[in-house]
């Protein structure tokens, strides 16, 4: 499977500074990740919301495969909304592991306008 490298520096903090490597999911586990965090209309199968944050959250920390060694990013972190990872850094990270997981731009506008 494929793998990405990020070295971030200490622009989003000395916590998070160091390498980080990213590899790609597989489909059924992006599948389930997807699927639990959506919620279908009973009768007809269509969307009726799905949480784009969990989704992307989710994505990410699965595709983490090493980090500093003092754990700064955390699954709870990533979700956090008073004490999580800064807009900047979610951001890059997103961008890795949709790059790897294959996450097309079409289906990241589906998901967050849910």
């Amino acid at each position: 499977m494929r793998t990405e490298k990020v070295e971030v520096d200490e622009r989003f903090g000395k916590e998070y500074a160091g390498c980080y490597v990213f590899s790609e999911i597989t489909w059924a586990r992006r599948s389930r990740i997807i699927q639990r965090h959506t919620r279908y209309n009973s009768v007809t199968g269509q969307v009726v919301s799905s949480d784009f944050v969990a989704i992307q959250a989710e994505t990410v920390w699965a595709s983490l495969r090493e980090q500093p060694l003092h754990k700064p990013v955390t699954l709870e972190k990533l979700l956090g909304e008073d004490e999580g990872v800064s807009i900047e850094l979610g951001e890059l990270f997103s961008r890795v592991a949709n790059k790897l997981c294959g996450v097309t731009v079409d289906e990241q506008r589906f998901l967050s306008e849910r």
